[in-house]
């Protein structure tokens, strides 16, 4: 009985570092850009984020919807930098919460496999598209 309790622990841990490698895979499948927020006391924080082109603005979502910290982040402080390969862009960031369905497919479209297997994961009902608007570099 213990030999079948520890296979049965044996084989749960290699499914779990299985998901959790293929979750790393996923999410850095494709264009990835660095985007660095603000928090209320200025310490800066550096995300990982994907982003897509509509109607002539770039967009991110907020996967996590408004619990992700770095969308705290963006209510507190909306300018953000974002480094997009090795150019460096400076905007302000305006959550759509009407633009979801929009920016979630273009997501799809853009990161295929990848953006299914995160959305299996953690769901894509709170997720929030961010429009981001051009600034004047600082």
């Amino acid at each position: 009985m213990k030999k079948i309790i520890l296979s049965v622990l044996g084989l749960f841990g290699v499914l779990v570092v299985l998901v959790m490698g293929v979750q790393i895979i996923a999410s850095e499948a494709g264009e990835v850009v660095v985007v660095t927020t603000r928090d209320g006391s200025g310490a800066l924080s550096e995300t990982r984020l994907w982003i897509v082109e509509h109607d002539g603005s770039r967009w991110l979502r907020s996967g996590g919807g408004a619990a992700s910290g770095w969308y705290q982040q963006l209510l507190v402080n909306p300018e953000l930098e974002l480094v997009r390969g090795t150019t460096r862009y400076y905007h302000r960031a305006t959550p759509v919460r009407e633009m979801q369905t929009t920016v979630n497919d273009l997501m799809s479209e853009k990161y295929g496999w990848a953006d299914s297997y995160i959305g299996i994961l953690f769901g894509r009902e709170d997720s929030i598209a961010i429009r981001l608007d051009n600034l004047s570099a600082p």
